[in-house]
């Protein structure tokens, strides 16, 4: 386990690091067994340290620690719901929540919105932080998909791995990026359902490759 605490915190500190997150905004989780790892409450990643790492029962429910994430609600039920992803990211990046604050989802602007698993990346409805509603918006967001929007909030992220996690948060405030700067300079041009799934049978081939 404190491999895992460390890689949490790792992970935290990158989210910082790469611009995603700053302060006390985001939270981030790993699955550990048959629980959860996540971090704590209102702590700031440079004030953290791998033993103040939370670990709960998939009900929520404090085995070992302080205060978890007032997100655990979303991170506990994706984790749940979802037996093939190993981590959960949240955050605040600029460009992933001035879309999310439009309410827009990102469209296929660029083939790499694929690598999320569709051909969008959804915006959710807002929802006040921590509440089972948001909960239940970001697991209908993420529906067959690895990252969503939060509606006026900010950015979901999942990988098998926390390494997974991140590159894919990295790789949508991207795409968010890229989406916002598009519609400055007029109207994007959007790729089709058919480009999308040639995009889809791609990766399939370069994971086989890789």
């Amino acid at each position: 386990m404190n491999e895992l605490r460390a890689a949490l915190l790792h992970t935290s500190r990158r989210m910082v690091e790469l611009g995603l997150n700053r302060g006390t905004a985001g939270n981030a989780s790993v699955r550990c067994g048959d629980n959860i790892l996540i971090t704590p409450s209102a702590l700031p990643v440079s004030e953290m340290g791998g033993q103040d790492m939370v670990l709960l029962a998939t009900d929520g429910k404090v085995l070992q620690g302080g205060k978890p994430s007032s997100e655990w609600r979303f991170h506990c039920d994706i984790l749940k719901a979802r037996g093939e992803i190993g981590a959960v990211l949240h955050m605040h990046s600029p460009f992933a929540t001035t879309m999310a604050c439009l309410r827009r989802n990102v469209p296929a602007v660029h083939y790499m919105v694929a690598m999320a698993g569709g051909s969008d990346i959804r915006c959710t409805p807002y929802s006040v932080f921590g509440e089972q509603e948001l909960s239940e918006h970001a697991l209908e967001a993420l529906r067959d998909r690895k990252a969503c929007l939060l509606g006026n909030h900010g950015m979901i992220a999942l990988g098998r791995d926390l390494d997974e996690a991140l590159s894919i948060a990295v790789e949508v405030e991207f795409l968010c990026e890229i989406y916002w700067r598009t519609l400055q300079a007029g109207a994007p041009h959007i790729l089709s359902a058919q480009q999308m799934h040639d995009v889809k049978e791609k990766f399939v081939e370069y994971k086989k490759c890789s």
